[in-house]
């Protein structure tokens, strides 16, 4: 029997509103001239992604469902929704999340995928709200978390749980937290770095909950500089749509240009600035 656990993400909604509305008047009552603040078309175009990614997610979710509750049935292992292993199972969810944040930065067609949050060139808490409509790329990163005898519901229970934690640290507004919390959690001035796009801040920060991986497996960096919020080669539109594809279309076209099936490999499957000697 699946356990019962509450959807954080849908029960959230009320606070990301007041929260996006707080963040909204504040800038208005108190503008850092440094900071990029709002913009309402960029804001639309986050909500309207947000929205979308819903959507999507629901239709993704059927294939998922299916192929990880066949995983689940086929693992003897079993490990019980219980009080003293929630907190384990968001420890280890959140170690599957720091490997799939990472693939989707250094593999250019999971890129395209995770490449809608980051178009923004705005960082505020609409920014998190940016979410990709084709999700469908993530599912194999959890598969050994459903293999190690965890249930697909108590996946989608941590894996929301990581999303909502994540709202907050989307915000130029809070500055660095005291050194302990700074040290282990993702927090805002993380997140920044990670959204960034000058050379020493790219591919920074994957933490969902937690920091310690990227202190762990080389890949943090503490904000130093102002960071400059958006891609490397940013996109001139608003539209949900192109938002949402850009980036595959970017792949098709290069596939299409590649001289020999090792560029087109490498166009697909190569990191997102990869080009052939």
């Amino acid at each position: 029997m699946p356990p019962n656990l509450p959807d954080v993400v849908l029960w959230s909604i009320p606070a990301f509103v007041l929260l996006t509305l707080v963040e909204v008047v504040s800038c208005r009552l108190r503008p850092d001239e440094d900071a990029a603040g709002y913009s309402g078309r960029d804001t639309a175009t986050s909500l309207s992604m947000g929205l979308g990614s819903l959507g999507f997610d629901l239709l993704w979710k059927i294939p998922v469902v299916a192929l990880y509750t066949a995983a689940y049935e086929l693992t003897p292992l079993r490990v019980p929704v219980l009080w003293w292993t929630i907190p384990l199972m968001l420890l280890a969810q959140d170690f599957f999340y720091y490997w799939s944040h990472r693939g989707h930065h250094v593999v250019r067609v999971l890129w395209a995928c995770h490449v809608v949050h980051h178009s923004s060139r705005k960082f505020n808490l609409s920014t998190a709200l940016r979410q990709p409509w084709t999700s469908l790329t993530v599912w194999p990163f959890y598969l050994p978390f459903i293999l190690l005898g965890v249930h697909p519901a108590a996946l989608a229970f941590c894996s929301s749980a990581n999303l909502v934690y994540q709202f907050w640290v989307h915000t130029e507004r809070i500055d660095k937290l005291p050194r302990p919390f700074e040290y282990v959690l993702n927090t805002p001035s993380h997140h920044r770095v990670h959204h960034a796009s000058q050379g020493g801040y790219l591919d920074r920060n994957f933490g969902g909950i937690l920091i310690v991986w990227d202190r762990l497996f080389g890949s943090f960096a503490a904000e130093t500089e102002r960071p400059v919020f958006g891609l490397t080669k940013n996109i001139e539109t608003y539209n949900p749509l192109r938002v949402a594809t850009h980036e595959y279309a970017a792949i098709a076209r290069d596939v299409r240009a590649a001289r020999d099936w090792r560029e087109r490999a490498g166009r697909v499957f190569r990191g997102p600035g990869w080009q052939p000697e």
